[in-house]
């Protein structure tokens, strides 16, 4: 097992304080944020200066730190953009996050030596489009959350070696294809995919039939009523060694905007049942305390 390499524990860091506890807990990264530019509100993210401190925090502990930019650009936000990729150069983090192929090649004018990584919310499903990317000069790919573990593996045997594969495995799911929701535009004014997200899909919704307003149907889920639109969280701590095998290279939790308790009990998890994995795979065995703390 010591010849084989590791799969990166990719943890969410929304402020200082939750990037420290993810390091304590035994995060191998750690991913952050600047504003709207990163698809998660102000409460969730660094200033450029405090983007500085918390990768050099990271590094120190010999943590790698991916900052994420993977909105999809409006013309007004490019002044910001071109000022925020121009202080990669000093911040130095280990890769980008971007989606936008504009933003990518601004990334690629502007901070050059900065490794980039493709979003979850550029929606890859295949292989082929792996290979685009990878032509663009990009390293990794977050697969979109569509995928079953059956098509990972395909993709991974049709790809280059060195291409980096990325997947979540624990958090929130968005009910649109990758993210791509307009709900929360349409309902509050708040655009999801510049971080402003109110999740609508997680507020009780009835079902109605156009000719019987009166009688709404509702889908029980528990006492405080139904979410036809929301998404199952994402729990994949039982199907580890079925992820490792499929050739993924990170692996990636979400909720930047969950609390510092959020961050320990998960990374917490996932670090002793990848410990345990890596220590002796042939007799690997899920530990069903894991389950039992990430539902709390």
């Amino acid at each position: 097992m010591s010849k084989i390499k590791k799969v990166e524990l990719l943890a969410p860091a929304g402020s200082q304080e939750k990037l420290e506890t993810a390091i304590l807990y035994g995060a191998d990264a750690v991913y952050m944020g600047s504003g709207s530019l990163s698809l998660r509100t102000q409460a969730a993210s660094f200033e450029l200066q405090q983007l500085q401190q918390a990768v050099a925090y990271a590094k120190r502990y010999q943590v790698k730190a991916y900052l994420a930019v993977n909105l999809f650009a409006r013309q007004s936000d490019l002044p910001e953009l071109e000022t925020h990729l121009r202080a990669m150069n000093q911040i130095k983090p280990d890769g980008l996050i971007v989606a936008d192929p504009g933003v990518l090649s601004m990334a690629r004018r502007l901070c050059p030596d900065v490794p980039l990584h493709i979003s979850t919310q550029a929606s890859v499903t295949n292989a082929e489009t792996c290979r685009f990317w990878y032509e663009q000069g990009v390293r990794r790919i977050i697969l979109a959350r569509e995928l079953s573990i059956r098509e990972i593996r395909t993709i991974r045997s049709d790809i280059p070696d060195d291409l980096e594969l990325e997947v979540f495995v624990h958090g929130a799911m968005c009910m649109a294809w990758s993210g791509r929701c307009l709900l929360s535009n349409l309902l509050t004014g708040r655009d999801a995919n510049h971080g402003e997200c109110a999740q609508p899909c997680r507020w009780s919704w009835q079902l109605t039939e156009a000719q019987h307003q009166d009688h709404p149907l509702l889908l029980e889920q528990d006492q405080q009523g139904s979410y036809l639109l929301s998404s199952r969280d994402l729990c994949m701590i039982e199907h580890l060694p079925e992820l490792i095998d499929a050739g993924i290279g990170s692996f990636k939790i979400e909720g930047r905007t969950k609390s510092s308790f959020y961050t320990a009990t998960v990374v917490k998890a996932y670090r002793e049942a990848l410990n345990a994995y890596y220590a002796d795979a042939g007799s690997y065995q899920f530990d069903p305390a894991w389950y039992d703390d990430l539902n709390k």
